[in-house]
């Protein structure tokens, strides 16, 4: 097993106050009792969910319609990004039973597409792609018409035999999140780079163009619109299928704080530019997240690239 220095987390950062939320970005507390069946369930199969442990605002909304995003590996992250809430340190061993206990959770449900992400594993001589390939396994065996979309780590310094596992194992979707612009890492994603998520997005549409990839940025961190483009150009250039825009949110005081909050109508326009870059599918709003209502989405973007192939054909 490889040796990980742990970043410092959240902790060791000054406070940053938080703004108070506009009318737009509030959500209800949830209510509905198939929540907390959702809620118990995950939790009888010893599953964690980006959807808790990142503090997402929809999770009231898609847990009560039996949507979740399960987080692989763990609930602790080797690294310490200056927006995510998931705890940094050192992660427990890689539970062997969790393809098994995903399947359980997904056959239960009847879930007809599923989100998996994960933390990030630096410690691990693959960063953990073994245990993706073995979940999308695991339910491919037990529930065949799920569609799988996973949001993998960047897999940065881990051998491209990693990524291509996962290819091969033929997720439907394969989302790499950008996050924010590139002037902006050395405060907001310090562990990670730029130019080598974009390559990891390339290399994937490389090794199987039919592929449906997917990448997801915040805004609202101090971005310039002119930089928000050019990520759109950049991930075309990577023939990037579907882009997620959303607003950041922050977590805690000790976490980077909001410098504004985006009204809707610049998602509006972004999602416009968006569209005239060759998206196949956008999804830009105050509340938009990776995995939000990705079920619909999923069949919207295979929609759209049947319209794309048969436009071509005539």
């Amino acid at each position: 097993m490889a040796t990980v220095t742990v970043k410092a987390g959240p902790e060791s950062r000054p406070d940053a106050p938080t703004r108070r939320k506009p009318d737009w970005i509030r959500v209800k507390a949830p209510t509905r009792p198939v929540y907390f069946e959702t809620k118990r369930l995950l939790r009888e199969k010893r599953l964690t969910t980006v959807c808790e442990e990142a503090a997402c605002p929809n999770v009231g909304e898609c847990w009560s319609k039996r949507h979740a995003t399960v987080m692989i590996l763990g609930d602790t992250c080797t690294r310490a990004c200056a927006f995510c809430n998931v705890k940094t340190g050192a992660p427990q061993p890689v539970d062997a039973d969790e393809p098994r206990h995903l399947a359980d959770v997904v056959e239960t449900m009847e879930l007809e597409h599923v989100v998996i992400t994960s933390v990030d594993r630096d410690d691990l001589e693959d960063g953990g792609a073994f245990q993706f390939v073995r979940c999308i396994e695991a339910i491919r065996a037990r529930r065949p018409r799920t569609t799988i979309e996973i949001l993998t780590p960047d897999f940065l310094r881990k051998p491209l035999s990693a990524v291509d596992a996962i290819v091969a194992a033929a997720p439907d979707v394969y989302n790499h999140n950008l996050e924010t612009v590139p002037r902006l890492y050395r405060t907001v994603r310090p562990g990670a780079r730029y130019y080598h998520s974009l390559k990891l997005l390339d290399h994937v549409k490389t090794r199987d163009p039919a592929m449906f990839t997917k990448s997801g940025m915040m805004v609202g961190l101090g971005e310039e619109k002119r930089e928000v483009l050019q990520v759109m150009d950049d991930l075309r250039s990577a023939a990037v299928d579907f882009l997620t825009i959303g607003q950041y949110l922050q977590p805690s005081v000790r976490h980077h704080k909001v410098e504004r909050y985006v009204a809707p109508a610049e998602f509006d326009g972004y999602a416009k530019s968006a569209r005239a870059k060759g998206f196949l599918m956008v999804s830009a709003s105050p509340l938009t997240r990776s995995s939000y209502h990705a079920g619909e989405d999923f069949q919207q973007l295979r929609a759209a690239r049947a319209a794309q192939l048969e436009a071509a054909a005539n």
